[in-house]
């Protein structure tokens, strides 16, 4: 498969470019940061995301949807990178619509038609402590009666706090550490025993901690086959590392395009500093490592929709090197734009924050390559 983007998927960039550019550039960004918005980001926004098919790009057309796959889906969270859109997108358009997806058809149609919609919102809730570790899930899913009773914490849930369906992975059989045992439930946040924190990270965008208390669900809140909830999440886990390391190419780009923009306008000593062949070499390395990341995450995204064997490999090899370069690129950005690549009012070091909560955003690059070590036997 070649990787670059067909004429369909150019014309949905161009779209998706257009209004995430026209309506929320980094001044949006700056202004939900600054006033402390309760939500963290703008229904109006979202409403028309949901109009342009946007919010159901991976909804089956059969929900209301536009039935497209991984890879739409990673050229509209490339756009997002560009701008830092703050917004539901990733959290409930590609991490729930996926793991809904691998449920019932009685889930998916009281589901995924609202999703399209733009009238539900929903969240992933997997990690309970402080690195992404998905094999170490302890939280309890006891039998009771026709149902479970969940209870433990969760931490890093992204989106939680405004959320109208919990996507929670929880272990109803085996013990921490092992594939086997896990369940995905769905659950309305407002059940009791259900306590929601909201946790601004470092970058500004939402997040959750969430704690079940011994909260009730029954059997048909269960998402494909009890015990055997490791595929599906897995499944989920990919497209979203996919879209993480797709999210992180348009912030390297977008760092890298302000950067050679100002090498090309700041003096020093009377010449322009783009003239400095060190700042050149700089320059040039780090775009060849946007290109080959871009190759990377292209690929990964394709082999998953074509549910290729590899493809868990691919996600492994381009969250990783999207993490690096990413790293790369605004540490280069903030060096070469000097001492006022450092202060707030400059959009670089926005860029650096959430680069670093993307590098750890369901696992950072030394992660994935311990996964990848494993997959290939080292």
């Amino acid at each position: 498969m070649p990787l670059i983007l067909n004429e369909e998927q150019t014309m949905l960039r161009d779209s998706a470019r257009g209004f995430i550019g026209d309506k929320a550039p980094i001044a949006h960004f700056r202004q939900l940061r600054d006033s402390k918005d309760a939500i963290g980001f703008s229904k109006e926004h979202w409403k028309t995301f949901a109009e342009m098919g946007f919010a159901g790009l991976l909804v089956p057309e059969a929900y209301g949807g536009s039935g497209l796959g991984a890879v739409e889906a990673g050229v509209i969270m490339e756009e997002i990178g560009r701008t830092l859109m703050p917004s539901p997108f990733f959290a409930t358009a590609v991490l729930a619509v996926t793991a809904l997806r691998g449920g019932s058809e009685a889930q998916q149609a009281a589901y995924l038609p609202k999703i399209a919609e733009g009238a539900l919102l929903a969240a992933l809730a997997v990690d309970e402590g402080t690195k992404h570790r998905p094999s170490n899930i302890a939280m309890k899913a006891e039998r009771s009666g026709n149902g479970f009773k969940l209870s433990g914490d969760k931490a890093f849930v992204v989106d939680g706090h405004m959320a109208d369906l919990l996507i929670v992975a929880a272990r109803s059989g085996g013990s921490a550490g092992e594939r086997e045992g896990l369940t995905l439930f769905a659950i309305d946040p407002k059940a009791k025993g259900i306590a929601i924190e909201r946790t601004v990270m470092v970058d500004a965008h939402n997040a959750a901690r969430i704690v079940f208390d011994n909260v009730a669900v029954d059997a048909d809140s269960v998402i494909g086959d009890v015990d055997q909830g490791g595929a599906l999440l897995d499944r989920v886990l990919n497209i979203g590392r996919g879209a993480v390391a797709a999210e992180m190419v348009g912030l390297s780009d977008e760092v890298f395009g302000r950067t050679v923009t100002y090498l090309k306008e700041r003096k020093q000593f009377g010449k322009l500093i783009g003239e400095f062949q060190a700042l050149q070499h700089r320059a040039a390395h780090l775009y060849t490592e946007i290109e080959v990341t871009r190759a990377a995450a292209m690929k990964a995204l394709q082999l998953l929709d074509a549910d290729a064997p590899t493809a868990a490999a691919a996600v492994a090899v381009a969250k990783a090197k999207a993490g690096t370069t990413a790293t790369l690129a605004v540490q280069e950005g903030v060096q070469m734009h000097g001492g006022m690549g450092m202060t707030d009012q400059f959009d670089v070091g926005l860029f650096m924050k959430r680069a670093r909560v993307c590098q750890e955003l369901l696992g950072d690059s030394n992660f994935h390559a311990d996964q990848l070590a494993r997959m290939k036997k080292y």
